[in-house]
């Protein structure tokens, strides 16, 4: 007989070594809507409705080359428009991958295309209540016994 195990319910959060919180928040703030759930002289933590994002002041490693996190967004175009403004490094590919300036990997993926969901309040509180899932989205969430009440779109 096996012993029980815990189910990974989700992520909470997501910790980003920096050089520097004041230019991280700036860097972050070209490029998103950054609402701030607290900060310390090491560390900043971004909202992301019922997430958030940890920067913290101590990168070490090099650039980060295979390994990322993935960041939905509502909508890429604006994101990409900003990133080449802002002077970032957007790595080639069909997607949109880019290095921040402290050298972590991003990958930035719509919330439309992908099978993550999050609770309808959730999204309301976000001010993002018509956020819809594409066709190809939904049934992947079929397919796993998962079927959301959302727009198509």
């Amino acid at each position: 007989m096996s012993e029980p195990k815990a189910r990974v319910v989700s992520i909470n959060h997501v910790a980003l070594e920096v050089g520097d919180i004041d230019a991280a928040l700036a860097f972050y703030g070209r490029l998103f809507e950054v609402r701030l759930r607290g900060r310390s002289d090491t560390m900043a933590f971004i909202d992301m409705g019922d997430q958030f994002i940890a920067l913290a002041t101590g990168r070490t490693q090099s650039k980060d080359a295979d390994r990322h996190f993935g960041l939905v967004v509502d909508d890429r175009a604006p994101l990409r428009q900003a990133l080449e403004e802002a002077g970032a490094e957007i790595l080639p590919g069909r997607g949109l991958d880019f290095i921040d300036p402290w050298g972590n990997h991003i990958q930035v993926v719509e919330y439309r295309d992908i099978q993550f969901t999050k609770a309808p309040e959730v999204l309301r509180a976000m001010g993002l209540a018509d956020l819809g899932k594409s066709e190809a989205a939904l049934q992947e969430l079929a397919e796993k016994g998962f079927s959301p009440s959302q727009k198509t779109v």
